[in-house]
């Protein structure tokens, strides 16, 4: 949250800037056999408490690598900051300070990275004098590290802007060549507001261009650190991609580089895990906030790579009965690299003065009581997604209908007392209400749209929707407030700033003046309501077989005759 209060805990968190320490000279490649090890880490999202241990795994690996006369490389594929409490409170700054405490060589530039907007409480520049990336720039100055990204350019002239491409460090006198890469997605999943003036440029195209130059000054080894990434569910196989999803975003790159030219890809953004040799490349993404960590070793011989070894991601803490990380209260790892993994007291200094700084905003008891976890989803209906718009709704009560996006859900509701922290961490993001004027039919699509799609759903207030296919066609019974939708009745819609400024791409082209952004955040209006709400919030209420607000058959993407529905008009 970008407040007053939490901005003062940004100014002690950057009081004291780091160097920049990008180390690009080229040396001579050895002449015997070692072993680089590369540890990659994505989409921490400000989940700051893990990293102690984290850096206490990497302390472990360096000293193995230093023991044996090799060398280790720790790259992270981006979404370092945007998620938590204590970041957001200082915009990211703590987690620059842990990751040059843990001796990071580079990161990718996440699209998240973009969210904060100017530095201060504002995440849209509101005067001609205000940077749109601003924070972003403050990150990059404080950090050892670079960020990287090669395919986001000035829209005008086609040049990098803020950031570097690539870079070539020095790794136990292996000379390993970084390049960065960001998802396709960024214009529409950070603040449309935040990329204007930038634009991107075909991946693969752009990864080969820096990875080609690189080994032209005499890189031994290629990393790619890139904000884009796959699924895969088989972590024992690394050579059988048959349980990947191989329509995602990171295969069309790979498919499409230059055999050889890479060797390590490190992904992120999807979430999920990899650990696969794909086209010859090792490829690790090791799910997000911190769980857990990739890792590949190659062996090099008179500067080529000879061998590797492709580790399944390494979690931080166990799993406990429900295959759930435990708490980290009760997180003790088993010995790595032959010793006991000791949390990091450099890195664990850094993260208690960024927890102490949020602690009593984050224990704040907002006066509810949930009866059991209210849980959310993504891709399909759930009772978070149906009580954070129904308190939208209550927040603005001039409207008819409340809209959210899946994506914006970011952890489940625990039962018990609800905390101020709590409903922070399933809505981190600070955006504004957003006040719409669209027709019946708009909404009629929006709708239908959103059921012949995969990925994240919408979630509704004030609407129930039934939808059934008639021959190949999807038709889509919808009532608001209970009556019938009429197709040319205006609705006054509330939603975010994110999905009415072109977010996801959702709301589309809008006429002048049907959009009104207000400066109020929404999770700190719902955060009002509940204080004044009481009481004890019951989740079979919210979302049920009896209480779905979309009733359709099947699963998303809906698809009639075998066939996915024509679109609608």
């Amino acid at each position: 949250m970008k407040s007053a209060v939490v901005l003062a805990a940004f100014a002690i968190a950057c009081s004291h800037p780091p160097e920049r320490a990008h180390p690009t000279a080229v040396v001579s490649a050895p002449s015997r056999e070692r072993t680089l090890t590369i540890i990659g880490t994505n989409d921490l999202h400000g989940a700051m408490d893990r990293l102690p241990l984290l850096a206490g795994f990497v302390d472990n690996i360096r000293a193995a690598r230093a023991a044996d006369g090799g060398g280790m490389l720790l790259v992270d594929a981006g979404d370092l900051f945007q998620g938590t409490l204590e970041s957001n409170a200082a915009e990211g700054a703590d987690v620059v300070l842990a990751y040059n405490a843990m001796g990071y060589a580079a990161s990718a530039l996440g699209n998240h990275e973009l969210d904060y907007g100017p530095v201060g409480p504002a995440v849209t520049a509101k005067t001609a004098d205000d940077d749109p990336r601003g924070a972003l720039k403050a990150r990059m100055h404080e950090a050892k590290f670079p960020f990287l990204v090669s395919n986001i350019v000035d829209d005008k002239t086609g040049s990098a802007t803020l950031w570097p491409a690539s870079v070539i460090v020095q790794v136990a006198g292996i000379a390993v060549g970084i390049v960065g890469a960001s998802t396709q997605d960024t214009p529409t999943t950070t603040m449309p507001a935040n990329f204007v003036g930038l634009r991107m440029t075909p991946d693969a195209q752009a990864i080969a261009r820096e990875a080609k130059a690189l080994r032209d000054r005499g890189a031994q080894v290629i990393v790619v650190a890139a904000h884009m990434g796959s699924s895969c569910t088989d972590l024992d196989h690394p050579n059988d991609t048959s349980s990947c999803d191989r329509g995602e975003e990171l295969f069309k790159v790979l498919d499409e580089l230059p055999k050889g030219l890479v060797d390590v890809f490190v992904a992120g953004h999807t979430h999920a895990a990899i650990a696969h040799r794909i086209d010859g490349v090792a490829v690790i993404e090791s799910y997000s906030s911190g769980r857990a960590f990739g890792r590949v070793d190659l062996r090099i011989t008179d500067a080529h790579v000879t061998a590797m070894t492709i580790h399944k991601p390494q979690l931080i803490c166990p799993l406990d009965k429900d295959r759930n990380p435990v708490a980290l209260a009760d997180c003790h790892p088993d010995s790595y690299e032959g010793k006991p993994v000791v949390a990091d007291a450099a890195v664990q200094k850094i993260i208690d003065d960024a927890l102490a700084r949020s602690e009593t905003r984050r224990h704040e008891k907002l006066g509810v009581v949930l009866s059991s976890t209210i849980t959310k989803a993504y891709g399909t209906e759930s009772a978070e997604g149906n009580l954070l718009t129904d308190l939208m709704r209550q927040a603005r009560p001039e409207a008819d209908i409340a809209l959210t996006n899946g994506g914006g859900l970011r952890q489940d509701l625990p039962g018990g007392e609800l905390t101020y922290g709590q409903l922070f961490a399933a809505m981190p993001f600070d955006n504004r209400f957003a006040l719409v004027e669209a027709s019946g039919k708009q909404i009629r699509r929006l709708v239908t749209k959103n059921l012949q799609r995969g990925g994240g759903i919408f979630s509704w207030s004030g609407i129930a929707a039934k939808a059934r296919c008639k021959a190949d066609r999807l038709e889509v019974e919808i009532k608001v407030g209970g009556k019938p939708l009429e197709d040319d009745k205006q609705y006054r819609v509330v939603t975010s700033d994110f999905l009415a400024s072109g977010g996801d791409g959702v709301l589309g082209k809008l006429p002048d003046g049907a959009i009104k952004l207000t400066d109020t955040i929404i999770r700190e209006a719902i955060a009002d309501v509940l204080r004044k709400t009481k009481g004890t919030i019951d989740p079979a209420k919210l979302f049920g077989p009896k209480t779905k607000r979309l009733d359709y058959e099947g699963k998303r993407p809906v698809e009639c005759g075998g066939k996915p529905a024509p679109e609608p008009d």
